[in-house]
């Protein structure tokens, strides 16, 4: 290729990757909200919705008049204050503004027609990774048609307070029997109890191949990884270092066995980032090749210099960082069960299918690039990895800051 004609094109490619870097929020999990739902019942009386709803967003929300709402003030002052009995007090104070919204954005039918609800109780306070959460019991009046199939739709957040990029629901039920889980967004808001397995497949599958997709960290952090190999085996040892580490710290900390604030997982996924791309920089300087050094297939086909294997060490210890980040995506709170286990390997499965897409498309062109023309590999490879390294340092400075 050309150096008239490759130059301009990785200077277009680098542009092109960094303005999409920037385009994203630089806390990539913090823009968004989880409403928690846990369903029960036994599917001919009444059914008890458990909610769980972030605090400062149902005051922000509910509020009808804004900034000069009595709810939005007493609300937010209670939020300021750290005060977990007076954010319990303001709610109750403006129950009916607080119910209102929540009842106006939850609804369960029965049978095709609408249940009505009633508080069973007080708001109450609680936590969630840290952030204070307001707890609500609803009961649901069915009448005749309570026998019907049911229907929960849920639609809460974001409002007009402008800076959530979008909301999940996470609900769990146990209804006559009938017992599962289910995730719903404004792209899917609603699901019947009585779903076949093969939807509740598809909610978590989808669930986790959009939270990949729309996670720009974790493909960047991807990308590093893909640059960085210089064999078809790097890259495929790299790639299952990573799946195993972020799939057990996932299943440990959705399951509730632990907990690490995000306030330190979201700086070190930037600073992984930085560190993997830097990597490749640091082993292609001086020699002039990317992933230009292949071997016939019989060749040495899984062994490793020392510099590789401490590579795929660095890479499973990020890679349990980054399990951290996909498990507060889904934030699933539950007692053991079977079910639940499904979802959340479902959910793993969505986030693998789109990471090895990923890689079935990018690293053979990497590979054609490299056979046609080491040289210019190893300016693509390089460019890539300097753009992703320099965004994971910018998150990094502005994760950290923001802690």
């Amino acid at each position: 290729m050309p150096h008239r004609v490759r130059r301009p094109l990785l200077a277009l490619a680098a542009a092109a990757l960094f303005l999409l870097c920037l385009a994203r929020p630089a806390a990539a999990h913090g823009f968004s909200s989880t409403v928690y739902a846990h369903v029960t019942g036994d599917g001919d009386g009444p059914l008890r919705t458990r909610l769980k709803l972030e605090y400062d967003l149902l005051v922000v929300s509910a509020a009808d008049t804004g900034d000069d709402d009595p709810l939005f003030r007493a609300g937010t002052d209670a939020f300021d204050a750290g005060d977990a009995a007076a954010e319990a007090a303001a709610l109750n104070s403006h129950r009916e503004t607080a119910l209102g919204y929540v009842t106006r954005r939850l609804s369960v039918s029965a049978g095709g027609k609408a249940c009505t609800p009633t508080p069973a109780g007080d708001f109450r306070m609680g936590t969630e990774e840290g952030v204070p959460y307001a707890l609500l019991d609803l009961d649901w009046a069915c009448g005749a048609h309570g026998s019907g199939d049911h229907e929960v739709r849920g639609t809460l957040f974001p409002d007009s307070e402008g800076y959530v990029k979008g909301t999940k629901t996470i609900v769990t039920y146990d209804v006559g029997g009938r017992s599962g889980s289910a995730a719903l967004d404004s792209g899917h808001p609603s699901f019947s109890i009585s779903q076949a397995w093969t939807q509740r497949f598809w909610e978590f599958f989808r669930l986790g191949a959009e939270h990949l997709l729309t996670g720009t960290d974790h493909i960047l952090f991807l990308l590093a990884l893909i640059a960085g190999s210089r064999r078809p085996r790097e890259v495929v040892l790299a790639a299952t270092s990573f799946t195993l580490a972020h799939s057990v710290t996932f299943l440990l900390a959705a399951l509730g066995l632990v907990d690490v604030p995000s306030g330190l997982v979201e700086p070190v996924i930037a600073l992984s980032i930085a560190v993997v791309a830097g990597w490749h920089l640091w082993r292609i300087r001086g020699r002039g090749t990317g992933v230009a050094e292949l071997r016939s297939p019989g060749e040495g086909r899984f062994a490793l210099d020392r510099a590789g294997w401490t590579r795929l060490g660095v890479v499973f210890c990020f890679g349990l960082v980054h399990g951290l980040g996909f498990a507060g995506a889904l934030g699933i709170e539950a007692a053991w069960t079977w079910t639940l286990l499904w979802s959340l390997l479902v959910f793993n499965v969505g986030i693998e299918a789109v990471q090895l897409g990923i890689i079935a498309v990018v690293f053979p062109l990497l590979l054609l690039l490299s056979r046609r023309s080491p040289r210019s590999a190893a300016w693509t490879t390089g460019t890539i990895s300097a753009c992703v390294a320099a965004m994971g340092l910018i998150w990094f400075v502005q994760r950290v800051a923001g802690a």
